[in-house]
């Protein structure tokens, strides 16, 4: 850890001094070629320079979304401190925000991710295709107060390109191959199509997009000589935007993602292996009796409404439902006996309605509003253990409804005061109809946040601030004991000192933030001695702490670097259970640390190339810090050419095949083997 730092350290004073002698000695050439882009973002829901925002957020351009090749979640979070997506099933993904995770068996998160303002409220379908973004911003720390439940840890905010007055569109393809593979058929593949027109000008503009993607399985099924888990999508979006006056706008979106695809991405592992009886499977091969296959979907449909009802206020609002579909049969014993074989049907539907009324003069900011969702889940599956069959049938319906407020004040030219609050209450009853069993539980909050700036210097400002972060308690879907029916919400108080830097006319952009976080009635799974199983409780306290860099700097015309690390210890100060006691221990899910560094450079006759070191911490998967994945670093790269209308590169991912696989105390989950191909692009 000392070598890295030290490492770290010193790149960034190398680039502190190229960067400085670039600007003393006049090399660069137009001032304007040398300038950062100035990234506006919305993440306190109205319109900040990146800069000015008093909380440490990490933004990419719709530009650098696809010169970074940014295709998932998880090619995202390579690109941001303190950020891991861990995988798992297809559509299926958790995120890990500064050490914060949510329980598997929860299906809640500790990180919300909306989509034009819509939001992602579960596990199920946390996912997304980078196609036609306008922006992307990471926001880190409690967002409570203006995002509500599962913004404890921090948000992902993605606004897609809006259809206006240009004409525009794109054709893309990409072929590719896995470096290594555990079947003969490593082709991947993917084609994409952009447009968006004017229909009538000023008026009425149409936007659409979509992707299709193909890779071949990386895990071979012995028995039947198939890949287990090749991958296939469709995804396609549809934008119509209509401004019938100056200070109106309404756009109404629809998506469908579609899979067919086969099973994950694990496997046994010794210890697995003897519990079933059979011998150890061979690395990426399986010997399963059933074709794994995932057809899951996920449709969304939005109103976006914005009203300037002057120079000051503006009215917005965002309508919108999301249905997340998971239809998947999966072999959990990887074996050609059938020994726990699963067949799943569930839905997962969302209504939700945000209502906000904005106001910005003189540097005074506000913002009230008032929100609303109805959750309705239904989990159906099928348990074929052989010798029996299980069949479980239950549903949650729930509400949440919330009232929030934000203020940005300026004291003096150079302090700032930023407080906000808000008050938001979920029910949710539960019913399980095959075992007659049923419980409703209710759970309410009060999230403040307060922020001090100060900006001592031109381009420079620095901030303290104090924030609340929460996640609303749930079910323990598979308890027999009343008493751990449900679980309690989870709390924490997270304090962040930061500095926020633009120096040399825009040329280099260096920003800092230290934290820590006191969280209390942690969820965790615990160990119950009297029912010898494991349910989430709130048994547990504990404290994290962390530091976050990132740099970006124009060192000469063409060529930009960037620079990211995040350090994060977090332990449990308490938590014990009949299987142990943890105190002292570190979370599960929470690396130790993150890194990226990176190069890019366009040349003005079209040439392009940028390269990427990414890399991880070593992670622990369970509260017995037993099991982990280890530490990792994975290279990325991409070189080509670029016209006015076209454009083609060779791309890697992890071009030297570095495997970061992930033990449990039974099964591996296996990373993604390299990638190599071509990409062409033409646009019209």
């Amino acid at each position: 850890m000392k070598k890295m730092m030290n490492y770290l350290r010193g790149w960034m004073l190398k680039t502190l001094l190229i960067v400085w002698c670039m600007t003393t000695s006049g090399v660069a050439g137009a001032q304007d070629t040398l300038s950062l882009e100035e990234i506006t973002v919305t993440a306190q829901k109205q319109e900040q320079s990146v800069q000015d925002v008093p909380m440490a957020i990490t933004a990419f351009t719709g530009q650098g979304i696809e010169d970074a090749k940014i295709e998932s979640l998880s090619d995202l979070a390579d690109l941001v401190p303190s950020l891991v997506i861990n995988g798992g099933k297809i559509g299926m993904n958790t995120p890990t925000m500064r050490g914060i995770h949510a329980p598997y068996s929860t299906f809640m998160l500790s990180t919300g991710l909306f989509i034009d303002g819509v939001p992602v409220q579960s596990m199920f379908g946390y996912e997304t295709t980078f196609l036609d973004i306008e922006r992307v911003e990471v926001l880190k720390g409690p967002q409570g107060t203006l995002y509500g439940k599962n913004s404890e840890a921090g948000v992902i905010n993605i606004i897609t390109r809006q259809p206006d007055n240009n004409f525009r569109g794109s054709l893309s393809a990409n072929i590719g191959t896995w470096l290594s593979s555990g079947t003969d058929d490593p082709l991947t593949q993917a084609y994409t199509i952009k447009l968006s027109t004017p229909i009538q000008t000023d008026k009425f503009f149409v936007g659409i997009a979509g992707k299709f993607l193909q890779q071949d399985g990386t895990i071979e099924n012995t028995e039947t000589g198939n890949d287990e888990d090749h991958r296939e999508y469709w995804f396609g979006r549809a934008h119509l935007r209509w401004t019938p006056t100056d200070q109106l706008d309404i756009s109404f979106i629809a998506s469908q993602l579609q899979y067919d695809s086969g099973g994950g991405n694990d496997n046994l592992l010794e210890s697995g292996a003897s519990n079933y009886g059979v011998p150890t499977p061979g690395y990426r091969k399986v010997s399963s009796n059933l074709e794994p296959e995932n057809t899951s979907s996920e449709q969304t449909q939005s109103l976006n409404i914005k009203y300037e009802i002057n120079d000051v206020f503006e009215l917005t609002s965002v309508t919108a439902r999301r249905v997340f579909n998971d239809d998947a049969t999966n072999d959990f014993d990887h074996t050609n006996a059938t020994i726990s074989h699963m067949d799943k049907d569930n839905q997962y539907t969302t209504l939700s309605q945000e209502l906000r009324l904005s106001y910005d003069n003189g540097g005074v900011k506000w913002i009230a509003g008032v929100y609303g969702d109805t959750d309705e889940i239904n989990f159906d599956y099928k348990y074929d253990y052989g010798s029996m069959i299980n069949i479980s049938d239950m549903d949650i319906d729930g509400n949440t409804y919330a009232v929030f407020t934000n203020l940005t004040y300026p004291l003096s030219q150079r302090f700032s005061l930023v407080g906000g609050l808000r008050y938001e209450t979920t029910e949710k009853d539960f019913q399980d109809h095959i075992d007659a069993r049923q419980a409703n539980g209710s759970w309410d909050d009060i999230s403040p946040k307060f922020a001090l700036e100060y900006r001592p210097l031109p381009g420079t400002m620095t901030y303290i601030s104090a924030s609340k972060g929460y996640r609303a308690g749930g079910f323990n879907f598979m308890a027999t004991d009343p008493r751990y029916y449900t679980f309690d919400e989870e709390e924490l108080w997270s304090y962040e000192i930061g500095v926020k830097n633009t120096f040399f006319n825009n040329r280099l952009i260096a920003n800092a933030s230290i934290y820590l976080m006191d969280i209390s009635d942690m969820q965790v799974t615990e160990m119950i001695l009297s029912t010898n199983k494991s349910y989430v409780t709130n048994a547990a306290k504990a404290t994290g702490k962390g530091v976050e860099l990132e740099l970006t700097g124009k060192i000469i015309a063409g060529l930009t670097m960037t620079a990211g690390f995040g350090y994060t210890h977090i332990e449990f100060d308490d938590f014990k259970d009949a299987a142990g006691d943890y105190e002292g221990n570190k979370t599960t899910y929470a690396p130790e640390y993150t890194f990226n560094l990176g190069a890019q450079y366009r040349w003005e006759n079209g040439f392009y190339a940028r390269a990427d070191l990414i890399g991880y911490g070593e992670m622990y998967t369970d509260r017995a810090n037993k099991y982990k994945r280890d530490a990792y670093q994975i290279v990325n790269a991409k070189i080509g050419y670029e016209t006015e209308h076209y454009d083609i590169y060779l791309y890697g991912k992890n071009i030297f095949d570095e495997r970061y696989d992930t033990y449990g105390s039974t099964s591996i989950n296996y990373s993604d083997p390299g990638e190599v191909g071509l990409q062409v692009t033409y646009r019209f």
